[in-house]
Order: C-alpha cells, then structure tokens, then sequence
C-alpha cells in the first residue's frame, strides 16, 4: 500500500477496527519501502525485525482507541539516535554506532507505540542542501530521479513523498526540513527554538538544530508535533511552555479571516525563479481571498543571512564535533604510529568534503585573530535579523514567501561550487537565526516540479501557522497530486 490521500485518523481507525492488523500494515509498508530504495534511495537501515516484532505485540495487546500513532509505520532521520538501530548521521566516522539509548523525540513516539520502520538518509551530519553528502548513496526525488530532493532531511522527505509513511522525522539546521519539503511537495514543519527536545540528536549547530516533522499533510504534521513537544529535563534549551493540542483547531470551521500576513519584497526579488514567484503570488492572491489582509513589508537583513549563517553554524559545528577524535567511540583509521595520527588520520578519513569544509571554515572564525572580525560581527547581523522578525510581528500575524528560491535542481549540478550550493538557503536561514517556527506547505508548480509555501509564525504560535497552512491546503488541491515514482515529469 501507499499512504496517499489518507491520515492518520483514517489509518488509526482502520487499526482499531481490525480493517488491516498492524503486522499486516508494517509489512505492506516495508514491502513498498523496498519497491522503490532501487530508484530513491531513501533509507540508510531499515528496521525490519524490530518493527515487525513491535507490530504483533501491539496486535495481541490491541490497538488503543484514543492514542492515533499506535500501531502507526513512521520513519527518523539517521542523526536521531535510536537505542540497538544503527546511527550514522551518514557518516564514514559513525559508521558501525549502535546507540545505547533512544532520543527524547523517539522516547516520546516509543510511549506511543510507533513502528520505527527504519533510519533515513541526509546529507553528511545534516550539512548540506541537497542529500548528495551522504557517506553512503544519494538520494532522488521521487518527482524526477534525475534530481536531488533537497537536504539536509532528503531521505525523510522522499520516503513521506513517495507515499511509503505517513511522516518522517526530520531536524532543521537552516531549511533542512523545509527544503526537502519544499522540493517533494509535502509538508515539513520546523517548531520554534525550544520547542523540541534536542537530546539524543547528533549536534550540528546547538543554537539552529531543531527537530521537526514531514508529513502528507498539515493536519498530522500538527498531531505528532504535539507528541514530541514539550520540556525536557535532558536539554536545557527546551522551553516550560505548555504545549496545545496543534491539531484541535484544524476542521471545517478553521478560517484566516481577519488575519494580517506581511510579505517581505526581500523574498520576492529577482534572485527568485519567475515561476516561483507566480506561484507565491497566486497563494497570495488566495489567501486575500479567504479574508486575510496581505501586505508588503522591509526585512532589509535578509541579504546577510546566508553569509553570517556560513559563519555561526560552522563555528558551533567545529566545536560540537571535535568529539569525533578516533579515540572514545566511532571510527578509527588503521596504520596509525602515534596519538597525532590517530586524531589526524581518523578524522580525516572519517570526515567527508563538506564536513571537513565546515569544520575549517568555523575553527578559523572561532580563531584568536578572527573572532571579533568574523564571527562577532556574525553574531551582531544575526540580532539584526531576529529583530527584523520582531519589528514585522509587531503589526502582522504571519509572514508568507516562497521557501527555496526554485524547485529542485539535477543532482550533481551544484556540487562543485560550495558558494551555489550555500545560496539555496538564502529564504530559510533567517528563520533558524530568529528561532521562529515555519513551515513549507505544497502552493503549486514549475516547471513540473513542486514549490513550496513557507509560512512563518510568532515564537511559540505554532497553532496559528498551522491554521493558515490547513485552511490554505484544503482549500487547494496540491497536495493531492504525487508522483509517478520511476517517470520523469
């Protein structure tokens, strides 16, 4: 089976009512997950033996009527760890690591009784735009094979895309979540710093990372954030805030009118493809439609995102994974003479390009003569844009643009010029740098190929991008039209 035009409410109702047992529906779904990896890709473990161990005990128990993730085939991000599953963050150096527990986000879904059916592929440690950094095996869109399916979260978006979950899990650096989804034409959600526990999940950048959902709509993308939301006594940065029930809102009352929703003129320049801007325009011209009031707005800091971005989440990847020496845990180059080799040799065999690329590039910010005139002067331009995001929420609900400057681009048509390959994260950074939470919704197409809605909210009023998404999704059908995986459209 495939889980197109259905929902977890519909799935779930079908467990309870012993329509399919969840033996029955973990096989289907990792039948199908084989059917396509040929072509996609999409996962680095599957956790077969496991799940469908999980899936008859839960059979025997019997599925509980008021708990709609029971029973339910979700996928992680392979630098989420899983306690006995293979972690890799696709990378040489954590190739064979076998976690000892579960992250806090797994934990949460664990309780639940999810079926794990398996671990998905990224870009090396979740740097990277595109899924072509993996260690392992590059990614496809499933729209067209001949192109990547955005990144770092590519792995999670093609396997929600592709129809073979219901919802993947999926963490957001600077788009990570939101690119793919971009790309894919799904649904991906990046909750407000804080929001999620990080514990448990490979550090990339402390201060970005943020775990976060891709989902075949926006309805059960809000559902299983709530799951995993919430303080946690393990991570320091999560928030006390009580977490709402995302989805209670979400039914055939929900409506944007009297909504205000600004539209930054920096996220429609002439850096964006024309396509893209066509279809943010029509998705403008809809919600004005519905009863929201749009207006244009100045986010003149937006141009320097990219740039300090390349400075701050590079200096924090340098420090967070200096962990990885050869010598506590991971990989370990052999023909090593002395302490030096190991670490040198190690990591350099362990790291690849673009891990190393970052690692270099934030040690030397971070350096005594570079500090005050790299990455301070970073950390200035990144309250810049925080209050650019203060400044606009001060009069407007919701800010709205495209989320990628254009739909996905050939796989390996980027690779050699690191500087295009950064660019692509030009409309999403600034919300990692603000905190603030958004989301990538299916608005249209160009050229063939899926283009994404980013909404972005308030800190901590995630219940209100979601609102806007699902009155926007139900009243369009985008996301009902999914590829034909294996043809080129």
């Amino acid at each position: 089976m495939n889980f197109y035009d259905t929902n977890l409410t519909q799935v779930h109702n079908d467990l309870v009512n012993k329509r399919i047992s969840v033996t029955e529906l973990t096989k289907e779904t990792l039948t199908n997950i084989k059917a396509h990896e040929k072509d996609l890709k999409a996962y680095l473990h599957l956790n077969e033996d496991a799940a469908l161990k999980e899936a008859a005990a839960l059979d025997k128990e019997g599925v509980p009527a008021d708990d709609v993730i029971a029973g339910m085939p979700l996928a992680v991000k392979d630098n989420i760890l899983t306690k006995g599953l293979t972690t890799t963050a696709a990378s040489k150096i954590l190739e064979n690591f076998n976690p000892v527990y579960d992250a806090t986000v797994v934990a949460k879904l664990n309780q639940h009784h999810f079926i794990n059916v398996g671990k998905t592929n990224l870009d090396e440690f979740a740097m990277g735009s595109s899924t072509e950094n993996s260690a392992f095996q590059t990614t496809s869109n499933p729209w067209d094979l001949t192109r990547v399916p955005g990144g770092s979260s590519g792995g999670s978006a093609a396997s929600v895309a592709a129809g073979e979950v219901l919802g993947a899990l999926g963490t957001d650096t600077g788009g990570s979540i939101r690119m793919p989804a971009s790309f894919n034409g799904i649904v991906g959600m990046k909750p407000t710093y804080g929001r999620v526990s990080r514990w448990g999940v490979i550090a990339f950048a402390s201060s970005f990372d943020q775990v976060g959902w891709l989902t075949q709509n926006v309805k059960d993308n809000a559902t299983l954030m709530s799951i995993i939301s919430g303080q946690d006594k393990h991570d320091m940065t999560t928030s006390d805030r009580e977490v709402p029930d995302f989805a209670a809102e979400l039914n055939d009352s929900a409506d944007v009118k009297g909504l205000k929703i600004a539209v930054p003129k920096e996220y429609m320049s002439d850096d964006v493809d024309a396509g893209v801007r066509k279809v943010i325009m029509d998705a403008v011209k809809h919600f004005e439609s519905l009863g929201a009031s749009v207006d244009e707005v100045s986010m003149p800091n937006t141009k320097y995102g990219v740039p300090a971005y390349y400075i701050l989440a590079p200096s924090e990847a340098s420090s967070n994974l200096q962990r990885y020496d050869g010598i506590r845990y991971g990989f370990r180059a052999k023909d090593v003479k002395n302490l030096e080799d190991v670490y040198v040799k190690s990591r350099s065999e362990g790291f690849g390009a673009e891990v190393k690329r970052r690692i270099m590039l934030g040690t030397f910010s971070l350096s005594a003569g570079s500090y005050d005139a790299y990455f301070l002067q970073a950390a200035k331009i990144r309250r810049l844009i925080t209050n650019d995001f203060i400044n606009v929420f001060k009069d407007y609900d919701l800010i709205i643009g495209p989320t990628g400057a254009h739909p996905a681009f050939k796989i390996g048509s980027e690779t050699e010029d690191p500087r295009k390959m950064y660019m692509n994260d030009i409309l999403t950074v600034p919300v990692n740098m603000a905190g603030v939470p958004a989301m990538s919704v299916p608005a249209g197409f160009s050229e063939g190929l899926p283009v994404g809605l980013q909404i972005i909210g308030k800190m901590f009023d995630e219940k209100t991008v979601y609102k806007a998404g699902y009155v926007f999704e139900q009243t369009t059908d985008f996301h009902k039209q999914h590829p034909q995986l294996g043809g080129q459209n």
